[in-house]
């Protein structure tokens, strides 16, 4: 086995995306390509980001728009992998409401008036002629647990939930009334990001973690090792809850939230630029650079390892 060495990994809440991550963690893959893991949770998206930048963290696993932000305006962030390729939430509604059409002059819950779950929401509403501003109202609501708060007060009508929360509140009454992946089916939802000059400095421990997630999402994504990777989700999500989190870990992987060889496909890259630049987080003209932020020279140098074991 090669010499130990450490590796700094941030994210914001480390929630169910991080399922390969513990499982390679937990079950002695890290420790097998010689790595320690020192594990910085920094609350938000952005702080994880940030963190990368100022070296604070060597690698980040983080949605990838501050990376490409950053990347277009000459910043040496840089996208080495995906860690999650879909977005698995579903539209929970009041019981009252049982299709989208019955939303209009309603009152959605989001985490962001111009980001993220907005985007989303507004997207998959337009599909069934409801329009933003006009036909209903966003309320900010906070992250999902907030809005499962918001939604059992009262306060709002309706809300995109990730899984599982969204199968909790369809058990207690509410309605599911909409799949963001059918309007969405992919999207970069958070990548590995790291610094292009410690990336080219430290080839061996990148391709090391590389080589250690390929393993780690071979079980993620086998049915048959759920006795690994369903403790672990459960207790990342619905702790109290095996029915709920086996439900939550079966919709996730059903629909390839985790890409087996970590990769970003065209199609997954496009939407994240594109959602950026609906939301002015980009130039339009930057949408034929921003795609560049992607260094495929790790994870191919990790697959013809992987090809040869």
């Amino acid at each position: 086995m090669a010499s130990s060495q450490s590796l700094s990994l941030a994210g914001g809440a480390q929630g169910f995306n991080w399922l390969p991550v513990f499982v390679a963690e937990e079950h002695g893959i890290f420790a097998k390509h010689g790595l320690v893991i020192e594990y910085k949770k920094m609350g938000t998206v952005d702080k994880a980001t940030t963190a990368v930048v100022e070296g604070e963290a060597d690698l980040a696993i983080t949605p990838p728009e501050g990376a490409v932000s950053n990347f277009v305006k000459g910043g040496e962030l840089r996208v080495i992998a995906s860690n999650s390729n879909r977005l698995p939430m579903s539209l929970v509604a009041q019981p009252s409401i049982k299709r989208i059409e019955d939303l209009k002059g309603k009152r959605v819950g989001t985490s962001s008036l111009t980001e993220g779950t907005a985007i989303y929401t507004q997207m998959l509403l337009s599909q069934e002629g409801l329009r933003y501003p006009g036909d209903y109202e966003f309320e900010l609501a906070g992250i999902h647990t907030k809005r499962w708060e918001a939604l059992q007060a009262g306060e709002i009508d309706c809300a995109p939930q990730p899984a599982p929360w969204n199968f909790l509140a369809e058990r207690d009454g509410y309605n599911l009334i909409g799949e963001i992946n059918d309007v969405i089916p992919e999207i970069v939802f958070a990548a590995v990001i790291g610094r292009k000059s410690w990336l080219d400095g430290n080839r061996d421990v990148v391709g090391r973690f590389l080589k250690a997630l390929f393993e780690a999402y071979s079980i993620t994504n086998d049915p048959s090792r759920e006795e690994i990777t369903l403790p672990i989700f459960q207790r990342i999500t619905t702790k109290d809850d095996t029915e709920l989190a086996s439900r939550g870990l079966h919709y996730m992987r059903d629909m390839g939230m985790w890409p087996g060889d970590l990769s970003i496909p065209q199609r997954a890259m496009d939407t994240t630029v594109d959602l950026m630049i609906r939301a002015n987080l980009l130039e339009g003209s930057a949408r034929s650079s921003a795609a560049g932020v992607f260094d495929r020279s790790f994870l191919q140098g990790a697959v013809g390892w992987l090809n040869h074991v």
